[in-house]
């Protein structure tokens, strides 16, 4: 497993079958070859393939006893359009679930593997999700969310540029 124990970052992978691994991977290099690669909590690294992931959740911190929900997804929709600049996307997985979230708008969401985004629940324990592509059934962009001020700055900018 590539990187340093101190880049490595907490994670449950939810698979398709419903059970789920709680472990660490190195943000940077995770998903690879159609294989997605977790430290597990006894020191072990498992191979998982990408085909059995439903998603990956980037989380605070790991679960306590038996429980079903560890990654505490309490809410899977944005209630309002999101204040933050970025992708706000809708998918729907293979199993029917649907899921929103705001993605970086630049070239890391054509990731070949799969697509990191932000959840619309900022307070749970799930700080940032990665799903494979192969779990999707589809994905819509619902809104693309600018920086309001910067926005308005650069376009009085530009148009004083350009008065004659």
């Amino acid at each position: 497993m590539a990187g340093s124990g101190s880049s490595r970052k907490k994670v449950i992978v939810r698979k398709f079958s419903r059970d789920w691994h709680s472990g660490y991977v190195d943000p940077q290099g995770f998903a690879h070859d159609g294989q997605l690669e977790l430290l597990d909590m006894t020191g072990k690294v498992l191979a998982m393939t990408l085909q059995d992931v439903k998603m990956m959740c980037f989380v605070r911190e790991f679960p306590t006893g038996d429980t079903i929900d560890p990654e505490r997804l309490v809410r899977r929709n944005f209630t309002s359009r999101p204040r933050t600049p970025g992708l706000w996307i809708r998918m729907r997985m293979r199993d029917g679930d649907e899921l929103e979230g705001l993605a970086s708008n630049d070239l890391s969401f054509l990731e070949p593997e799969g697509i990191q985004f932000t959840p619309p629940d900022m307070r749970s324990n799930t700080q940032r999700i990665f799903v494979p592509r192969s779990a999707l059934q589809s994905v819509e962009i619902v809104a693309v969310i600018h920086p309001s001020n910067r926005r308005k700055l650069d376009l009085n900018e530009q148009e004083r540029l350009f008065a004659s």
